[in-house]
């Protein structure tokens, strides 16, 4: 099984989406997403800001440095701009497993299936050329956006963390939502509905 090597500068790419290995270079074509009103409600980092952006796209470079972190930016093809980040984290290449999160879009790009080809490229990486047999998700219990999104590209709901992180307004807890996608299901259904979804999204 090949390992991820976080030292090759992988591109993920279909005809709509194009992730590339996130650099500090890019925190300037980021910075107007990152100031977009409520974009952070739901992250414990912020990147709001040139300071914070840099503090943050600097933090998970380092990470990756180390191992632990792979981040990518996403560019739209049909709008042909930069659209947001995502990245894989807690990889273990003894168990086959990865995460997948840390993602945002700018408001322009959401609701169009960019995400959707995004978790596609992402997705046939982890599970094709990885060959790994599990990618994990885990969002803030009141992100209902993101659970969606997550369930309408094949993700499965399979538990809370209670009390999990600090509540985002000061009071007390919040839990988290875990998902997940096997690849078993990537193979026997996923991929199909998936690919199925992107030809008829409408531009």
């Amino acid at each position: 099984m090949p390992d991820l090597d976080f030292s090759i500068n992988y591109i993920l790419e279909d005809d709509r989406v194009k992730l590339i290995p996130l650099k500090v270079e890019h925190v300037k074509s980021l910075l107007d997403i990152s100031e977009e009103p409520n974009l952070w409600t739901y992250f414990l980092e912020k990147g709001n800001g040139i300071e914070k952006l840099k503090k943050y796209v600097l933090k998970t470079i380092n990470k990756r440095n180390f191992k632990q972190e792979y981040p990518f930016i996403i560019f739209d093809k049909l709008k042909n701009r930069y659209a947001g980040t995502t990245r894989f984290y807690e990889y273990s290449s003894e168990l086959k497993t990865i995460k997948l999160g840390h993602t945002w879009f700018g408001n322009e790009h959401r609701g169009t299936g960019l995400n959707k080809h995004c978790k596609f490229v992402l997705f046939q990486f982890a599970f094709e050329t990885l060959q790994l047999e599990r990618i994990g998700f885990g969002v803030h219990i009141r992100n209902e956006v993101s659970i969606a999104a997550m369930k309408s590209v094949g993700c499965k709901e399979e538990g809370v963390l209670r009390n999990y992180i600090p509540d985002l307004k000061g009071n007390g807890r919040a839990d988290i939502i875990l998902l997940s996608i096997l690849k078993n299901e990537w193979f026997d259904k996923v991929k199909t509905e998936l690919k199925h979804k992107l030809t008829n999204i409408k531009n």
